[in-house]
């Protein structure tokens, strides 16, 4: 453990004392250089603290000002996980090489649907977390949504209690703008999502949440939420039961088409401003 927190200061270091000699070496101070890459002095002067982890835009942009060939985009790249717990760590690499991801949810929306709003009302309940950390967590989860727009995105197959459709995160106009997000998202052809409704009564998947990340090779990696920060896991047993619960959900869900149509009703009938 004390191994990996030395290697995650170094590299949150490394991009810090790169990108403060890069600025002095053009002779600005933190506001000339926030202005040049579109953030603020502060949010320049946190980073070259090494409070605040780089958000993906800020390291493009300092790559063009500063002519590098990506280097400040590898640097950032490779700090994305360290807001995570280290439970989930594991499993940040198998999501995102994934060639199909199997997603259930019970108590709140995915993390990879999560509006930067109602990511925010969420991780703002972590205790005893520092307004720095909680940027962090949100700039990583944000981060992890990229890859649902590059030139090959997985398929998703999302189920979702109706509970998280109804379920206050932060106000009624986040919700709103959440579900109606939800329901652009639903319309990809590469994502399917599903509700499993209140009418199905009690079903396994009360049992908690989870992941389930398949690999082009087609094997499979489970990511399975609980209070203590989650377990991935990759033993052929453990993710053949967790299949079967989502195959099983499946069973219990309304059609895609149903689903999307409950979503935007719950928006503008539950959440209407």
């Amino acid at each position: 453990m004390a191994a990996r927190r030395n290697r995650d200061g170094a590299a949150l270091s490394l991009f810090a004392d790169v990108l403060r000699e890069a600025r002095h070496k053009a002779g600005l101070n933190s506001d000339e250089l926030g202005a040049k890459l579109g953030y603020s002095g502060a949010m320049i002067r946190s980073v070259e603290s090494g409070h605040r982890l780089p958000k993906p835009d800020l390291a493009r942009a300092a790559d063009q000002f500063f002519g590098y060939p990506k280097i400040f985009e590898m640097m950032e790249e490779r700090l994305r996980d360290l807001p995570f717990p280290a439970s989930y760590r594991p499993f940040v690499p198998h999501e995102r090489t994934a060639r199909v991801l199997r997603i259930f949810e019970h108590v709140l929306i995915p993390g990879l649907f999560q509006t930067p709003e109602y990511a925010r009302a969420v991780i703002g309940k972590r205790p005893h977390t520092t307004e720095d950390e909680l940027e962090n967590l949100l700039a990583a989860r944000l981060a992890r949504q990229e890859i649902l727009a590059r030139d090959d995105p997985p398929l998703v197959y999302a189920m979702l209690d109706e509970a998280v459709l109804n379920r206050p995160v932060g106000s009624a106009e986040i919700m709103r703008g959440q579900l109606v997000h939800l329901a652009d998202l639903a319309a990809r052809v590469n994502i399917s999502i599903q509700v499993v409704p209140y009418s199905a009564g009690a079903h396994i998947g009360l049992l908690g949440a989870f992941v389930i990340a398949e690999a082009p090779d087609m094997s499979a990696t489970v990511f399975l939420e609980n209070a203590a920060d989650g377990q991935t896991a990759e033993d052929t047993d453990r993710v053949a039961q967790i299949v079967a619960h989502f195959d099983a959900l499946r069973g219990e869900a309304l059609t895609v088409g149903a689903s999307r149509d409950l979503i935007l009703k719950v928006a503008e009938e539950r959440w209407a401003n």
